[in-house]
């Protein structure tokens, strides 16, 4: 069985949440006007934010000498499902389920933990949850952790344009 600790921050409207298995999350603040237009992200768009959030943890992880990780398409389909789910309203932003998403890849998996973030009214979605995530101690641990070597990416949008993102990593055996 995987250990899991789950860790929360909320900061406005950017939410971030992790999870070991772990699980944090955190809000991101609003860009400063109140009145800021909402945001639309289309399915592409989803897609090119999910793999600039690739390379920035990526960027990350090898200034600070660590081994970059492979990106799974098991573990984003179940990063999107999880996104998609806090999109919706089926969910609320949190780590619900998180077990069932780290079997429901199919990999046989020695360690997992998630992050999670929401945000609304940023032109740079990607840079502004990455950014949160390695201000966040729980985040960073997840991020800077030596022995994952594998990630999952989904992120998805509602009509409101909050923008949800999931990160799952895992250590495969």
């Amino acid at each position: 069985m995987f250990p899991i600790t789950v860790n929360s921050i909320a900061l406005g409207t950017f939410i971030l949440a992790s999870s070991t298995l772990t699980a944090s999350a955190i809000s991101l603040p609003s860009p400063s006007s109140a009145n800021s237009p909402v945001v639309q992200v289309s399915q592409s768009s989803t897609s090119n934010i999910e793999q600039s959030i690739f390379k920035q943890i990526n960027q990350y992880r090898t200034s600070k000498g660590l081994s970059p990780l492979s990106r799974d398409p098991r573990i984003d389909s179940q990063s999107k499902n999880h996104s998609q789910d806090m999109a919706n309203g089926k969910i609320p932003l949190s780590h619900e389920g998180f077990d069932n998403r780290v079997k429901a890849t199919g990999i046989v998996i020695k360690r997992a933990t998630e992050n999670v973030a929401y945000t609304k009214g940023f032109n740079d979605p990607a840079a502004q949850a990455v950014r949160g995530w390695l201000k966040s101690p729980a985040h960073l641990g997840s991020i800077q952790a030596k022995d994952y070597n594998e990630t999952g990416i989904g992120v998805a949008s509602n009509s409101k344009g909050e923008i949800y993102f999931t990160q799952i990593f895992v250590r495969t055996k």
